[in-house]
């Protein structure tokens, strides 16, 4: 990590766990989707999120929480 970017770390730190959840929504937000598929318009959530709930109401299982760490580390660049 640069040393400008771990000032900023530290920095960020300091700030109330609001201001930090909102830091977090406004970096991820400024990032690409790592692929296209990602990419949703707001018309597409309430859809995706209905197909989720409906999938959940009927038992279909879905991620463990291991497999989703695993999923967003292995896309997290080594440090």
């Amino acid at each position: 990590m640069a040393p400008s970017t771990q000032q900023l770390l530290k920095d960020a730190l300091q700030l109330t766990d609001e201001q930090r959840a909102e830091l977090v929504v406004e970096l991820l937000d400024s990032l690409p989707p790592a692929e296209p598929a990602q990419v949703r318009s707001d018309a597409e959530w309430p859809v995706e999120i209905d197909r989720r709930a409906r999938a959940a109401q009927a038992g279909v299982p879905g991620v463990t929480w291991e497999e989703a760490r695993k999923q967003v580390l292995d896309h997290l660049p080594e440090r």
